[in-house]
């Protein structure tokens, strides 16, 4: 007999999420991709490569916070002198079916280019410039990625590779990339922002002001001046 002042207790009910978490690896169509990351707002970083779920761990500073902002600050300091082009930093772009990233940082022709941005603010197609920081080789920066960005015509795509202390500068040339080399003061030059010039010993050696006394050479280049006129057309078009 039990007694009868003893209690039965239920155990709580545990009401189930609407939306289904995302997780590593998950195998998902872009929409439902898209569905279950607006809906999980605690999650800064997740990527689609080729239908599978790719999530990114807890940032370190040096390997990867300190490289992201110096690639952003060049960038920014481009993009002020530069009117018709667009940087960006982790933002989603939707590549096609299967492949929906978020890069380090981006760089795009606003008028006329290759991507556009979607009535829900996103961007759609390959912008032009894509830089991932990566940890080494290994990363799937330099592997799936690598080869849908190549898919998908990214024309130049940059690899930070933090570890290494490598840097890796791809073109797009007849449907392979290409890796661009530095002239003999080590500068590698862009070939669809000819006025983007990269000092890559400065940036691996962590000389922000170095990096960015380059890039003022090439925006006072002549080919700035003659970009600014090409970019020009386009806006008037």
């Amino acid at each position: 007999m039990f007694g009868a002042n003893k209690m039965i207790t239920s155990e709580p009910i545990y009401s189930l999420p609407k939306t289904p978490p995302l997780e590593n690896g998950d195998q998902l169509s872009r929409q439902e991709f898209e569905r279950r990351y607006q809906n999980l707002s605690e999650i800064k970083k997740a990527e689609l490569i080729e239908g599978i779920v790719y999530m990114s761990s807890p940032v370190r500073v040096q390997s990867h916070g300190e490289p992201h902002s110096d690639i952003l600050t060049w960038l920014g300091v481009y993009k002020a002198a530069t009117i018709g082009v667009m940087s960006a930093d982790n933002t989603t772009v939707r590549l096609d079916a299967d492949n929906e990233v978020q890069p380090d940082a981006l760089l795009r022709i606003k008028i006329a280019g290759q991507s556009t941005i979607s009535d829900d603010d996103y961007i759609e197609g390959a912008p032009e410039l894509i830089v991932e920081i990566a940890a080494s080789t290994a990363s799937y920066d330099l592997h799936n990625k690598w080869r849908v960005y190549r898919r998908n015509q990214v024309q130049e795509y940059l690899v930070w590779r933090v570890y290494e202390r490598q840097l890796d500068w791809f073109r797009l040339n007849a449907g392979e990339y290409i890796k661009l080399q530095p002239d003999s003061r080590g500068i590698i030059y862009s070939q669809v922002f000819p006025d983007l010039w990269l000092d890559v010993n400065a940036l691996l050696a962590g000389n922000l002001g170095q990096v960015l006394t380059v890039l003022q050479q090439g925006l006072a280049s002549q080919e700035h001046q003659d970009f600014l006129k090409i970019l020009s057309q386009k806006t008037d078009n």
